[in-house]
């Protein structure tokens, strides 16, 4: 049998799109060619791929060779295209073929996959653009029968990566070997060196190592509160309060005590951070970044996500909120309800998942000694007034909790990030037993409908609520989701009334 297609992958955004290589040797001038979108390092592969076939005593035929690269308006950058192309062209050159057998044939994975530069002698080597492009690949559960053909230096690296069915090579001609008598398959046995706990025959994983732990934060009772009720259901949060008093504190310590993952969710993670762990990212941007920096950019057909895509599946930290541009602040609408975002050019498009927790912090005015029990405040109303206004009311509609920090430090009450992690995971374990496929916070109309059942004395309290502070249709569902991560923490089948409360006590009025 002749393998006349080989794969490879591309990079858009923070995701790697399949590409189908594909050789044809025609009766015409002798050339050599490569289409589609191929970038300057694709083309230039032509004098690397001809002096590595020629250093292993391959003759070129007298025919015009055209490599296609699919899907022919992707563009694909990278040298890591050397290998896939030197195969196909050197397996047409073989001349001792054999039609596989009926077993082989049946044992034969649905693909094969080839990444790696070729040098001028025929080594295979291994480059940076690899390691991000298999983890988004092997976290589809498309891509599990697949097989990769990597370069052997990098072995030691690429085998920790959980599910990968690879042959290590290290040369062309060992490479093509494997093509043409694929040899049985080395498995890896690695398993991930975390804490994990299974829940409906799924497993996640956790982290039990807290570099920034909750008990150095002392006091602030209703800000851990806040931050243990958020990080069960993945609430957005903003904390309000003078300098000094906890904010960034609570902030970047709230990652270590998030849900855990399932493996697909690390590997996911993994091809933006390149660390194949549970730690969910924490991306804390400067007020001065730019509005592209923030959501993404695109230079021709070169798309990179911003900080939002950056930050899925963690935590996207904004200090200093009314510092931020308000444009800014006004184009995280979207990603914020929606949990994706779309950067549209005109030679570009690509959607990508900012599936993320957004954390807030600011001063309660602009010199933020308003609620400062020892200092005076050295700001006038109209001052107030402005700096607050720069956050929108469809934006304040977008969090799902707000809290007023403590100013009163007499409190010496601690609380460890060990315990509070505990209470998220049995809340956790607790939505997952129920049927519950999303967290809280992303519960749509009919989830709603169906775990976020109200008696009907809670249903006349939010009733009142609803009239009394002309709280919004989307306000509304997310007190109902505050609430379900409340009851959560408590094992409550039913939201009852100090849920409910609890709730409307967070909600910005």
């Amino acid at each position: 049998m002749r393998f006349n297609t080989l794969y490879c992958a591309a990079q858009v955004g923070l995701e790697a799109k399949e590409v189908e290589v594909e050789v044809s040797f025609t009766r015409a001038l002798p050339s050599f060619s490569i289409t589609g979108l191929a970038g300057n390092a694709i083309q230039e592969s032509r004098q690397r791929v001809q002096s590595s076939l020629l250093a292993n005593d391959f003759k070129f035929p007298p025919l015009k060779i055209n490599v296609n690269l699919s899907p022919s308006d992707l563009p694909k950058q990278g040298s890591f295209y050397d290998l896939p192309i030197a195969l196909l062209i050197a397996w047409r050159g073989a001349q001792d073929l054999s039609v596989m057998t009926e077993e082989t044939e049946s044992q034969k994975p649905k693909k094969f996959f080839a990444f790696g530069e070729l040098g001028l002698d025929g080594r295979i080597k291994d480059t940076p653009s690899i390691y991000p492009l298999l983890l988004s690949l092997l976290s589809d559960s498309m891509q599990c029968d697949s097989v990769f053909i990597l370069p052997k230096s990098a072995q030691e690296f690429y085998s920790k990566i959980p599910n990968l069915k690879a042959y290590f090579v290290e040369s062309l001609k060992e490479a093509t070997s494997v093509l043409l008598s694929p040899p049985p398959l080395e498995t890896f046995d690695y398993n991930l060196p975390f804490a994990s706990l299974e829940i409906c025959n799924t497993k996640y994983y956790y982290v039990q190592d807290f570099p920034l732990d909750f008990n150095a934060v002392i006091g602030q009772e209703r800000a851990k509160r806040a931050a243990l009720i958020a990080a069960c259901g993945f609430h957005n949060l903003l904390l309000e309060g003078s300098a000094g008093s906890g904010k960034s504190m609570i902030a970047s310590r709230i990652p270590y005590i998030l849900p855990p993952l399932t493996l697909r969710n690390i590997l996911q993670m993994a091809a933006s951070t390149l660390e194949i762990t549970p730690n969910r990212p924490f991306r804390n941007p400067h007020n001065s970044a730019t509005k592209a920096a923030i959501l993404g950019s695109a230079v021709g057909q070169n798309i990179k996500p911003g900080e939002i895509g950056l930050a899925n599946g963690g935590v996207l930290f904004f200090d200093e909120l009314p510092h931020f541009p308000k444009s800014v602040l006004e184009s995280l609408r979207e990603p914020l309800q929606n949990h994706n975002f779309t950067i549209s050019r005109l030679q570009a498009k690509v959607t990508y998942q900012t599936d993320f927790m957004f954390i807030g912090a600011m001063n309660p005015c602009p010199c933020g000694n308003l609620l400062n029990l020892h200092k005076e405040c050295r700001c006038n109303q109209k001052e107030i007034n402005a700096y607050k206004s720069k956050i929108s009311e469809p934006f304040w509609d977008r969090l799902d909790i707000f809290v007023n920090m403590d100013e009163n430090h007499q409190s010496t009450h601690r609380v460890d990030s060990k315990t509070m992690q505990h209470q998220v995971l049995e809340a956790f374990r607790f939505q997952k037993e129920r049927g519950q496929t999303c967290f809280n916070a992303r519960l749509e109309t009919q989830e709603l409908d169906k775990f976020c059942t109200l008696g009907v004395k809670e249903q006349d309290i939010l009733e009142l609520a609803i009239r009394k502070f002309g709280i919004s249709k989307r306000g509304v569902d997310k007190i109902l989701r505050v609430s379900r991560s409340i009851a959560d923490l408590e094992k409550s089948e039913m939201i009852l009334k100090p849920h409910l409360l609890e709730a409307l006590s967070f909600r910005k009025i």
